[in-house]
C-alpha cells in the first residue's frame, strides 16, 4: 500500500512539474495578437479595377478549372493550386507542359487575395497579372495570350459568358479580361479558421495549445515577418536573415527578388509565406526542399530568429499553425463548353530554340 502511495506521489509530482513547464496563456493575448494580426472579412473582398459579380465570378470558376487554356489541353489553374488540396499541388516543385519541374514551390491559391503581391518573389502586383504569368511560361502552361483567345472564342458559350461577365463592351472576350474573371473567382476563396473565430472574441475556438503556440510566436519574433490578415505575405525578407541554410533548403541559383529588381540587396529575398492552411500545403519553403512542418519552423528559428527552437516550442507554435486551417469554400465542378471544329488542337511537344 504505501509503495502504491508513493507511486501516485511521484506520478501526481511529475504532472505538476509538466504543467508548471507550460507557458502560461497571457490574459491580454487576444488584446496583443489583435495588433499584429487581423481576422478574414465575412464577406468577398473588393479588388482593385475589378468589381466582382456573380456572373465574372462564375466566368472565372470555369477558366480556373479549364485545361484548355494551357497548349497541351492537359494543365489548368486547378492542376498546381488544387483547391482540394490546400490550393496548391503538394509537389516539391509543380510539374508542367511536356512534364518539365517549375523551378520553385507552387503557393496556394487560398486567401491569396490579401498579399501584397503574387508569386515567391513579388513579380506580379495582383492576382490580375499572376494569372497571366503560367499560362505564357514555357515550363508550365506553354500558351500565348492570341492563342488562349482564339480557344475561348471557337466556344460559343465562353463568348456568351465573357459577355455576361463583361457588359457593354464590344469585345469583351480579352486576355485582361480572362485575367480579370480568374482574379474574382480567386477572391472567393477565403477560408475563415478558428484562429479567426478566436480574434473575433470565441474563447473556446483554440486549444489552450494553440494559444500557447501563438504567444510563443509573438514573443518569438516570427510576426515580425508573418503578421496581418495572411499572418504573413505582407512583405519581403532574406531568408537567412541570421543563418543561411544550406543549399538543400536554399538552392544557390535562385536568387529569389533579384531577378525582379536587380538589387544586390535583394538576393535571396522572398514574400514572407502566408501562413493559413499551412499544415495542408507541405513540402515548404520556395524550393519545396522540406516536407515536415515541425523542421520546417525549427529551420525559421535558426536561419530567422538565430535561436535553436526546443521540442515543446516548436510543437506549441505548429499548434497555432494548425488553428490556421480554414474551412475551403464549397466548390462544384464546372461543366465546361463543348470544343468546336475550329477549336485550336492541344499541343504537347516543346518547342526547341534554333
Amino acid at each position: 500500500m504505501n509503495k502504491l502511495v508513493s507511486t501516485v506521489a511521484v506520478s501526481v509530482l511529475l504532472a505538476t512539474v509538466t504543467h508548471a513547464a507550460d507557458p502560461p496563456v497571457p490574459a491580454d493575448l487576444r488584446e496583443t495578437a489583435l495588433e499584429v494580426f487581423k481576422p478574414l472579412p465575412s464577406t468577398i473582398p473588393a479588388v482593385k479595377d475589378n468589381r466582382i459579380t456573380t456572373e465574372k465570378i462564375a466566368l472565372g470558376k470555369a477558366l480556373f478549372f479549364d485545361p484548355r487554356v494551357s497548349a497541351s489541353g492537359v494543365f489548368s489553374c486547378n492542376s498546381c493550386h488544387n483547391l482540394a488540396t490546400g490550393g496548391d499541388d503538394n509537389l516539391e516543385t509543380s510539374i508542367g507542359h511536356g512534364w518539365q519541374k517549375g523551378p520553385r514551390n507552387a503557393p496556394t491559391a487560398l486567401n491569396a487575395v490579401f498579399n501584397i503581391a503574387q508569386f515567391w518573389d513579388g513579380r506580379a502586383e495582383d492576382l490580375k497579372a499572376q494569372a497571366k504569368g503560367p499560362v505564357q511560361a514555357g515550363v508550365e502552361m506553354a500558351n500565348t495570350p492570341d492563342q488562349v483567345i482564339a480557344a475561348l472564342k471557337s466556344m460559343p458559350q465562353y463568348v456568351e459568358w465573357f459577355k455576361a461577365a463583361f457588359p457593354g463592351e464590344a469585345d469583351p472576350v480579352t486576355f485582361d479580361n480572362f485575367a480579370r474573371a480568374i482574379e474574382a473567382f480567386e477572391a472567393t476563396l477565403i477560408t475563415p479558421a478558428p484562429f479567426d473565430a478566436w480574434l473575433n472574441g470565441d474563447d473556446n475556438a483554440m486549444t489552450v495549445e494553440a494559444k500557447r503556440g501563438l504567444s510563443l510566436f509573438m514573443d518569438k519574433g516570427c510576426a515580425a515577418c508573418h503578421a496581418g490578415i495572411n499572418v504573413g505575405g505582407e512583405g519581403y525578407y532574406p531568408f537567412g536573415l541570421i543563418e543561411k541554410p544550406g543549399a538543400e533548403v536554399l538552392p544557390e541559383n535562385d536568387k529569389g527578388r533579384f531577378a525582379v529588381t536587380n538589387t544586390a540587396d535583394d538576393s535571396y529575398v522572398f514574400r514572407a509565406a502566408p501562413l493559413r492552411n499551412i499544415v495542408l500545403t507541405a513540402p515548404y519553403f520556395h524550393s519545396g526542399k522540406v516536407w515536415d512542418l515541425k523542421q520546417a519552423v525549427a529551420i525559421m528559428g535558426t536561419a530567422q530568429l538565430g535561436e535553436e527552437l526546443k521540442g515543446k516550442e516548436v510543437d506549441l507554435i505548429v499548434a497555432f499553425l494548425d488553428s490556421l486551417t480554414g474551412k475551403v469554400p464549397d466548390v462544384t465542378y464546372p461543366i465546361l463548353p463543348p470544343e468546336t471544329d475550329v477549336t485550336p488542337r492541344p499541343v504537347s511537344i516543346i518547342p526547341t530554340s534554333k
